[in-house]
Order: C-alpha cells, then sequence, then structure tokens
C-alpha cells in the first residue's frame, strides 16, 4: 500500500485548495481555524475536506473569543 504524501499547511496551500475546490478564497479566520485543527503537515485529501468542511460551518465555531 503506498503512503500518502503530506503537504505543509501553509495559508498559500489553503488559499490554493479554496480556489481549485470553491472558486474563491478563504479569509483569515477560516485559514487559523484549518491550521489550529490540522497542525503544520496533512495530506491533500485531508486538507481539502477540511476546505470544504470550513465553508458549511457556523462562523462562530470559528472564530475564537478574544
Amino acid at each position: 500500500m503506498p503512503r500518502e504524501t503530506t503537504v505543509q499547511v501553509s495559508e498559500v496551500n489553503l488559499r490554493k485548495a479554496a480556489i481549485r475546490l470553491l472558486g474563491q478564497g478563504l479569509v483569515s479566520p477560516e485559514v487559523a481555524y484549518i491550521q489550529a485543527k490540522l497542525g503544520t503537515t496533512a495530506t491533500q485529501q485531508e486538507l481539502d475536506s477540511m476546505v470544504l468542511a470550513v465553508r458549511k460551518m457556523p462562523w462562530a465555531s470559528i472564530m475564537r473569543p478574544e
């Protein structure tokens, strides 16, 4: 079974994935949320799934309380 390669969970990679999957970019709180959930590296499938999921989430669950 081949090992899945991992990609860096960077702002650039997240924005590229969002453009590819959603047709539009992510806003900063969405990027920060995904980075906090996935850590520094993830598979492309995990990254894509999280980008799609974050757009369906209520805004209150994405924003961090100050």
